[in-house]
């Protein structure tokens, strides 16, 4: 009795693991190639293109801010 005590106590302690699809990585991702091409493609030097890069990294926060801004937020 002692172990199916024990086995119904480990059942509970299980971690669940949630699953979600890739949609919202394969749009980033989408964009972000889509951002080096924009950035780097108007770097004049390499200086710029690694600039550009790096804002490649983070393009949805300059997109959030050009929209809250065209808002009038």
């Amino acid at each position: 009795m002692e172990t199916e005590t024990n086995v119904k106590e480990n059942d509970c302690r299980k971690v669940k693991m949630v699953h979600r699809d890739g949609s919202c990585g394969a749009v980033y991702g989408l964009g972000f190639i889509g951002a080096c091409v924009y950035f780097i493609g108007n770097a004049a030097t390499f200086g710029m293109g690694v600039l550009g890069f790096l804002k490649a990294l983070v393009w949805p926060a300059f997109l959030v801010y050009a929209a809250l801004k065209n808002l009038g937020l």
